[in-house]
């Protein structure tokens, strides 16, 4: 009997827990259904400030599929954009930031959405490993730094007044200098090949669109050697005095690598 009786509390305490547990599941899953976007949009800057991006996407997500109407719907949009990037889903962030820019376009933190998109294609210059071992990305098709360009440059243009312009205006000018250097590795590959007129042709470009940036010294010298390399000398003789003019006596300079440190802002 008493072995019965072990048995049967056993099994009783087995279901008592079970029970709790079931309830206990169906009272937090009543009070996440029944939480307002308010309380869940707390929750999510909770999350952030905690780190926990991964957790504060999906409490975002929640917020615009159950309550999209709502004004934390429209602020859950923007902080979709900051929290997939933290969360290196850039493809996402950057989705979330051509979304808010084309559902809100007269929306006051709009330049918020322009400034993100231009720093996540800037961020995706490179990646970790990248990183720390500094490679250089001169030399790299400036796919995303085009892109990086272009998004700061629609910032400025509509929002000039904007507090991202200053650090988007200084993102701009590397971003331009980065534009050059690969213009003139380009040309240099051209030259070491004997493709003189296609190294010319590159070195002009650099000198048309990037006037002032350090790579235009090295392009004017890539024009010399290449009319000269061509039997060109009156045009050669042209480019020198442009050259003599503006560089005489300063050393050429190699293209830069990246070094700059970037301050990343905190936005929530």
């Amino acid at each position: 009997m008493r072995s019965r009786d072990w048995r049967f509390s056993a099994r009783a305490l087995a279901l008592a827990a079970a029970a709790v547990v079931f309830a206990t599941g169906c009272h937090h899953r009543g009070e996440n259904f029944k939480a307002g976007p308010e309380i869940i949009y707390r929750q999510a800057q909770k999350s952030m400030h905690d780190g926990d991006f991964a957790n504060a996407i999906k409490q975002l997500d929640a917020i615009e599929a159950r309550f999209p109407f709502s004004a934390q719907a429209r602020q859950a949009q923007i902080d979709l954009i900051y929290a997939n990037y933290e969360n290196r889903q850039t493809h996402a962030a950057i989705d979330a930031a051509n979304t808010f820019i084309r559902e809100n376009p007269t929306n006051v933190r709009v330049d918020y959405a322009y400034y993100m998109k231009g720093l996540i294609y800037f961020s995706r210059q490179r990646n970790f490993i990248e990183r720390y071992f500094k490679v250089d990305l001169s030399a790299r098709p400036p796919e995303n730094s085009q892109k990086s360009f272009e998004a700061f440059a629609l910032l400025l243009q509509k929002f000039p007044r904007s507090p991202y312009a200053p650090d988007a205006r200084q993102r701009m000018i590397y971003l331009r200098n980065r534009l050059a250097d690969f213009e003139m590795h380009v040309a240099d590959y051209y030259m070491r090949r004997g493709a003189y007129v296609a190294a010319i042709d590159r070195a002009k470009y650099c000198v048309s669109h990037y006037d002032g940036s350090p790579a235009v010294q090295h392009a004017l010298l890539v024009m010399i050697a290449g009319y000269r390399k061509l039997h060109m000398p009156d045009l050669a003789a042209s480019v020198q005095k442009v050259y003599d003019l503006n560089y005489a006596g300063k050393p050429l300079k190699p293209l830069p690598t990246e070094k700059k440190r970037w301050r990343l802002w905190k936005f929530w």
